[in-house]
């Protein structure tokens, strides 16, 4: 008897969170964990049943949103945009560490209130993962559950390794992509998240990419651009030409100093400052 694959047991437990669901809706970015859970979806319930749901805002990067239409392309189901208005909520705009939360908020909030009912939704999931579950920066979850949107990668225990794993399997083009959190992460908390402040992320962290860096992060410190690499990539950003190329590529996107962090990529750094203090 042939073992069976990590695909097909991940599958296999997709399906049962999902059974009694008649029509699932995907909220969908083209990260690796939503598209796993696209795809794992769709091979459960068939791919006319399934629809990917892509937020759309100034915290959305134009190559984001262009990559989830390929990624979702390639998986044969049909991604449908919903326009979100984030931006209007001062709890969101005053950038506390529950940010996220007001993000999905409206976000869940749209989906319920519009693709739902036009495309005939019962459910709606999204691609936390079991490493997720155990992370403290991610209010967005509380968001998530209060609007009892299912979680099956989490609920079927599959964590970050097993979510990539079966991207290479199912030969997905975000396979290896880096997490790419949404722009307004790059702004320190407390300071208000602004349409200005995200085009200037977005347009250096284009720039730095066509220059050859793929895992990067642009914070926004006023006049001060903080870029964040991999230690990796450390040494060749500091030295010609691409030392000079960089700081073109940040001071033409609107900043007057751009600073090298030493420290590398920190994923969900301002948000564990943060909430340490958070209301106290």
């Amino acid at each position: 008897m042939t073992a069976m694959s990590d695909t097909d047991l991940a599958a296999d437990a997709v399906a049962r969170q999902l059974s009694g669901v008649r029509r699932l809706g995907v909220a969908f970015s083209g990260g690796v964990d939503s598209s796993v859970l696209l795809a794992l979806a769709a091979r459960a319930l068939g791919r006319d049943r399934v629809v990917a749901v892509l937020g759309v805002s100034p915290s959305l990067a134009a190559d984001e949103r262009t990559a989830a239409h390929a990624v979702a392309g390639q998986i044969g189901v049909p991604l449908i945009e919903v326009t979100t208005h984030e931006g209007d909520r001062p709890e969101y705009r005053a950038n506390g560490p529950d940010r996220c939360f007001h993000c999905k908020q409206e976000l869940f909030t749209r989906i319920d209130a519009t693709v739902a009912v036009e495309h005939d939704l019962d459910a709606i999931a999204y691609g936390e993962n079991a490493d997720d579950v155990r992370r403290t920066d991610r209010p967005g979850a509380l968001a998530a559950a209060a609007h009892g949107v299912l979680t099956p990668l989490a609920t079927a225990g599959l964590a970050k390794a097993d979510v990539r794993r079966i991207a290479h399997e199912l030969a997905l083009p975000c396979a290896d992509k880096p997490a790419a959190p949404c722009l307004a992460s790059r702004i320190p908390h407390f300071s208000p998240v602004l349409p200005g402040k995200l085009s200037q992320v977005e347009r250096a962290e284009a720039a730095l990419r066509r220059l050859g860096f793929a895992d990067l992060r642009v914070r926004h410190h006023g006049e001060v651009a903080r870029l964040e690499l991999p230690p990796a990539d450390l040494p060749r950003a500091a030295a010609e030409p691409l030392r000079s190329r960089i700081h073109q590529a940040v001071t033409a996107a609107g900043f007057r100093y751009v600073a090298l962090d030493l420290a590398g990529i920190q994923s969900g750094a301002f948000t564990h400052a943060a909430i340490q203090g958070y209301g106290q």
